[in-house]
């Protein structure tokens, strides 16, 4: 759905301002690849703050502790 809004997008700057358009056109793949190291770099501290709580929670369940629907249906 979203590929279909941008094409149509795509079409509507084009019929308006064709100039426009096609250097949006040649640009985007050049955005794209400077934005690919960003995305990794989210990625890797994305992973790396869930092995972090991993390990920060891992006494916890070890222990017993759970979180979420199990520990309302234990109390109720």
């Amino acid at each position: 759905m979203k590929a279909l809004i941008a094409v149509v997008a795509w079409c509507i700057l084009f019929v308006l301002c064709w100039p426009l358009a096609l250097l949006a056109l040649v640009l985007w793949p050049i955005a794209w690849l400077i934005a690919l190291p960003f995305r990794l770099v989210g990625i890797t501290f994305s992973a790396l703050f869930a092995l972090l709580q991993a390990i920060l929670l891992l006494p916890a369940r070890l222990l017993g502790w759970r979180s979420g629907p199990a520990e309302v249906a234990a109390r109720g």
